[in-house]
Formats: structure tokens, C-alpha cells, sequence
């Protein structure tokens, strides 16, 4: 049926769309903050409050497609 390495290469798949999800987010919620004219203090504090979960999906998305790498060079 499914070996361990097609779970990998399936496992990473998610993993990437899940991060890609999450910056797609982050984009929307930027500009979000943008359209909305907030003062530059506000406006700093929304950016800096966005760029760990940014930074955290990109990873997360770098680590799926790591997988999904390892899965088909193995398999």
C-alpha cells in the first residue's frame, strides 16, 4: 500500500502548503495593517507582532520540502 516514504513525500507535501498557507496570511494581514492608516507606532507593533508567525511558516514550509526531497531521493 503506502510505504515510509511515500508518507514522507505525503507528510511534506502538507507541511509545505501549511506554510505556504501561513505566509499567505501574513501578507494579507500586512496589508491589512497597511490599508488601514494606522499610525506609524501601531503600524510597527501589528509588522513586528507578524514576523515570528512569518518566519515560523517559512520554516515549516522549508522542512516540507526538505521531506518531500529526502522521501523521493530515498524511495
Amino acid at each position: 500500500m503506502f510505504d515510509v516514504y511515500d508518507i514522507m513525500i505525503w507528510v511534506g507535501v502538507l507541511m509545505s502548503l501549511a506554510g505556504l498557507f501561513g505566509l499567505i496570511w501574513c501578507i494579507f494581514r500586512v496589508l491589512r495593517a497597511k490599508r488601514a492608516k494606522l499610525p506609524d507606532e501601531e503600524l510597527r507593533k501589528v509588522l513586528q507582532s507578524i514576523v515570528p508567525i512569518n518566519l515560523g511558516a517559512l520554516m515549516l514550509s522549508i522542512f516540507g520540502l526538505i521531506l518531500v526531497a529526502l522521501g523521493a531521493y530515498l524511495g
